[in-house]
């Protein structure tokens, strides 16, 4: 049996004392450890068996962490971390306490620069190149960026600025043309016919064009060809581009043939390759109510289209696509255009449902206030994953949103506490509404098993009551000083409802879905105010400008005497861990809000 090589491997020096054959070697032993974690603790695993040898190539031909490696999204970086001194915490990546599933600078002196979302790799790396030449350093500078993340603006940018300079940057285009779901634009089709060698350097190369040394394609998996390549180009001065093909997922054949489906597989036989049975659920995923609802609503109006920004199987847009082909738009990772050509397509007459990650929108807001709310177009921004995620921690938490679309003037914001709430404000938003529209919905299950009800339109900026005070204390409210009215908007009003079950004396408590963060129902809240002494406001957003916030300044406004509490998100960002864990750690779980209101009581 030939010599284990990776368990004496820790830090990228040590990778530098083996000689070149014996790197085929180590990459597959790596494969192995990424996928036997990965069975059972869950993560992304095709893009990181995607790249075992540029990772190996890479910390074997430049000295890192002297050199920088800045790692584009980072689903990629699982390898990276193992062999830069994580090896033996890997299999607490995306745990609570655990390492991150994303790169992170204080993690590690090898993670340079913390990622999680797209296409901010050729920028870092290019204002790090640059601070280097500043300082009379002669370090190397390189971004590994996927052919979808490419294709966003934002690396575009970084690209024009980059050729314009003599900046020592090294751009690694890793095309395995896919990111979550298949690529997808103009550029796809440009780098397959690169890659089908009907288009050579001569003929006009997009990246020579942009004054970059462009070299490639060449086979990402040989390290032959990537050691000849990457020693050679460390030689060259100013800004050069490697081009190399992979294959997402290689070394697990399922993962190879189901790109898709093993860019985060969940559980699997590590053996087979099988991805092992979830726990079934009588109930729906918010993301499929949405995908099946918008299905129903287009078929009885030919003017609804659906928008996603690369996120059409997360979005549940799959079917959406092929019974609609003609009016389903995935435009790739690219946000900002998502809701600028949602706004276009509003001033024709078309209703377009934008549906995009609560953390990705905040990458389109300066499009959200000038091309649609400044403008009053009633785009239908459908906002998956709100609230907390779990594991992917604190780059993909949606708990932002509440706090910076509230602010935006005409824009109404609503969070549905069910299915049926989702199902209908979306048919009552295709009806017509003179103002924009966001929904915010969180990711996982619902409750509700038949939801799929006949639609029923919902009144614009009217709360509801699902918890009355006990009918005898109603008619004696002046009588009463404990009294507490719980204020909440989308699905943590389950939460709620847990509590208030299991108090002994539920009696002095009410609870209140306002529903509508914007407009609030005023007439509503002076009838709170007027009954109640005590208010707690609830919310899986961040308590600094959310649906609390809004709350105290009506209160401030109508000079109300009684004492609020606002429990939420706190001001700090929150790390990985189970939503179960995160809620119980932030007090904002079934156990922690009864205590709060006996409490108060």
């Amino acid at each position: 049996m030939p010599k284990k090589l990776l368990k004496n491997i820790n830090f990228p020096s040590d990778i530098r004392k083996l000689s070149a054959d014996k790197l085929p070697l180590l990459a597959t032993e790596l494969r192995e450890f990424i996928i036997d974690i990965v069975a059972t603790k869950e993560g992304h695993l095709g893009a990181s068996l995607g790249v075992v040898e540029l990772t190996i190539a890479l910390h074997y031909v430049f000295d890192t962490p002297t050199d920088q490696l800045v790692w584009d999204v980072g689903h990629q970086a699982y390898g990276h971390k193992i062999l830069t001194g994580r090896k033996d915490v890997f299999h607490t990546n995306r745990q609570l306490g655990g390492i991150s599933g994303f790169p992170k600078r204080s993690e590690s002196n090898y993670d340079t620069f913390g990622v999680g979302h797209s296409s901010t790799s050729i920028s870092a790396a290019l204002g790090m190149a640059i601070a280097s030449k500043i300082q009379g350093s002669e370090k190397h500078h390189i971004a590994i960026i996927g052919d979808a993340s490419i294709a966003s603006g934002m690396a575009f940018e970084a690209l024009n600025h980059a050729g314009d300079t003599d900046a020592n940057l090294l751009v690694i285009l890793n095309d395995n043309a896919i990111g979550i779901d298949p690529s997808v634009g103009a550029l796809k089709g440009y780098l397959t016919r690169i890659k089908d060698s009907r288009l050579s350097i001569e003929q006009h190369n997009i990246f020579e064009a942009l004054n970059f040394d462009y070299s490639g394609p060449i086979d990402g998996h040989n390290f032959e060809d990537l050691l000849s390549e990457l020693n050679r180009l460390k030689e060259v001065k100013g800004p050069k581009f490697l081009h190399i093909i992979t294959t997402k997922g290689k070394g697990l054949l399922q993962a190879e043939q189901n790109q898709v489906k093993y860019h985060a597989p969940g559980k699997f036989d590590k053996i087979s390759g099988d991805v092992l049975p979830k726990k079934q659920s009588k109930f729906t995923k918010f993301q499929d109510v949405f995908g099946k609802t918008i299905i129903e609503l287009a078929h009885q109006n030919d003017k609804i289209v659906a928008i996603t920004p690369a996120m059409l199987s997360g979005s549940s847009l799959n079917e959406m696509l092929a019974e609609f082909p003609e009016r389903t738009f995935d435009v790739g990772i690219a946000e900002q255009h998502a809701v600028t050509l949602a706004a276009g397509m509003v001033t024709q007459g078309i209703i377009p449902f934008c549906a995009i990650y609560s953390t990705f929108l905040q990458r389109s807001y300066d499009q959200i206030i000038h091309d649609v709310a400044l403008q009053n177009l009633p785009v239908i921004f459908c906002i998956d994953r709100a609230g907390l995620v779990g594991q992917d921690g604190a780059t993909h938490h949606g708990v932002f949103d509440l706090a910076y679309l509230r602010l935006i003037p005409n824009i109404i914001i609503f969070a549905p506490r069910n299915e049926i709430e989702l199902r209908n404000i979306m048919f009552t938003a295709q009806l017509g509404l003179k103002n924009p529209i966001a929904i915010r919905y969180p990711r996982g299950f619902g409750n509700l098993e038949n939801w799929q009800l006949p639609f029923e339109k919902i009144q614009i900026g009217k709360g509801v009551c699902l918890q009355k005070l006990n009918n005898h204390l109603e008619k004696s409210f002046e009588k009463l000083k404990n009294k507490i009215a719980i204020l909440s908007v989308g699905t943590i009003a389950n939460t709620i409802s847990d509590a208030i079950n299991q108090l002994e004396n539920s009696n002095s408590v009410a609870h209140y879905d306002m529903r509508f963060v914007k407009p609030l129902d005023k007439k509503l809240l002076e009838t709170i105010f007027t009954n109640f002494d005590k208010i707690i406001t609830l919310e899986d957003g961040t308590v600094k400008g959310g649906f609390g916030s809004a709350i105290l300044e009506y209160a401030s406004e109508k000079n109300y005497k009684g004492s609020i509490d606002i429990l939420g998100i706190p001001d700090n960002f929150i790390d990985h861990g189970t939503v179960e864990e995160l809620q119980f750690l932030l007090k904002i779980d079934s156990k922690s809000i009864q205590e709060k209101i006996e409490e108060l009581l």
